[in-house]
């Protein structure tokens, strides 16, 4: 049975960026009634276009999408639900700032059918939080868990960041173990990166500050996921843990699947099963094409055979699933190397599968290539 793809929509709009944030994302919320218009615009040019849905996951990211007005998603889901595209077990995610949680926001979000939080904690420690330059300290993002559960929301996910320059071990286990305090469903736990043009990543290209080492960064992977291996999770993806297998992110699963997914917004990818595009990484660019009609594609391309066998094997290896022995068929060089991977503890094989180990997980990219070269 084919799988239902997943709409994703993306909220450009921030109070303010954080320091190491790669996503597009914009502070000029004068522009959000704009973007709004334009999104019920693509939406329904996207769906008349071609034959999307039903979708069986929606998310909402961004961005900050939890500072959207409630009038505003109010007309987003309407619109949706006027043209029947989601399925009625469909999960639905919005991610969340803890300092736009509210009791009040919480109960709206719940009866608009949202059923899955993703709160973006990212540190419990206050000294982490101002360098990473988040809007929000501890005890609001605590507050927020607290409120989120007496909501009676029973799907949340959590946002973790670590690998901070110079943090101490100690810092990052009490996040967490006040973190798991609220059991939470799923967490997302990533190593810091710092992509060059953000503030942090050009601090760092001038030599005011350094990340852990490599082999620093594969301790902290390590730790990360034998700590909660050890509190009950299962360690899914490279950064992603959940505590059973009913509360894996259905609608990220699609992405290292290879299930179709519709994007929708400034910047967001749609992929077809064998074709991808993308949009264009302007709110002002994306609002004008809307505006006259035409969908705001910046690119795309049309997936080769070659080139889908080996996004599947890359995408596959992150996971905890692995990929088929068939899978490998199509790189000649693979049986000669899978057993080497596989004593040097990188892979192991599962009841036809070929599957990372945590430590694999750690060169998950290398692996693919090593495979495939």
């Amino acid at each position: 049975m084919t799988e239902p793809p997943g709409l994703y929509l993306h909220v450009p709009f921030c109070r303010r960026k954080c320091l190491y944030c790669d996503f597009f994302s914009s502070t000029d919320l004068d522009a959000l009634g704009a973007w709004g218009e334009a999104l019920l615009q693509e939406l329904a040019l996207a769906t008349e276009a071609a034959a999307w849905g039903p979708f069986d996951t929606l998310y909402l990211g961004g961005g900050t999408p939890s500072l959207v007005p409630e009038a505003w998603l109010e007309r987003i889901f309407s619109a949706v639900q006027a043209r029947h595209l989601l399925a009625a077990n469909a999960e639905i995610t919005l991610e969340a700032n803890p300092d736009d949680v509210t009791p009040a926001r919480l109960s709206f979000w719940r009866e608009l059918g949202i059923n899955r939080l993703s709160l973006g904690v990212q540190s419990c420690s206050e000294a982490a939080l101002r360098f990473l330059g988040r809007r929000h300290d501890a005890r609001q993002a605590l507050q927020a868990l607290a409120w989120t559960r007496e909501a009676g929301f029973d799907h949340l996910s959590v946002d973790l960041i670590y690998g901070l320059p110079q943090q101490p071990r100690s810092s990052w286990v009490d996040s967490l173990r006040r973190v798991l305090a609220f059991r939470p469903e799923h967490l997302s736990c990533y190593q810091l990166t710092l992509a060059p043009h953000t503030p942090l990543g050009r601090r760092a290209q001038r030599g005011e500050l350094a990340l852990p080492g490599e082999e620093e960064q594969r301790r902290w992977f390590l730790f990360t996921s034998a700590f909660l291996t050890d509190q009950g999770y299962r360690h899914y993806e490279i950064s992603n843990y959940a505590r059973d297998g009913r509360h894996l992110s259905r609608h990220n699963c699609k992405y290292w699947r290879h299930v179709p997914y519709l994007g929708l917004g400034p910047a967001a990818h749609s992929f077809d099963g064998r074709s991808r595009r993308w949009n264009v990484r302007s709110v002002k660019a994306y609002c004008r094409r809307l505006q006259a009609g035409r969908l705001p594609t910046a690119g795309g391309e049309v997936l080769s055979a070659a080139q889908m066998q080996l996004e599947t094997l890359a995408l596959g290896l992150r996971t905890c699933w692995g990929v088929t022995l068939q899978d490998l068929d199509c790189f000649p060089q693979a049986s000669q190397v899978l057993p080497e991977l596989c004593r040097a503890g990188l892979l192991q094989l599962q009841d036809g599968r070929v599957c990372p180990t945590p430590t694999g997980l750690v060169v998950a990219d290398s692996l693919a290539d090593m495979l495939s070269d």
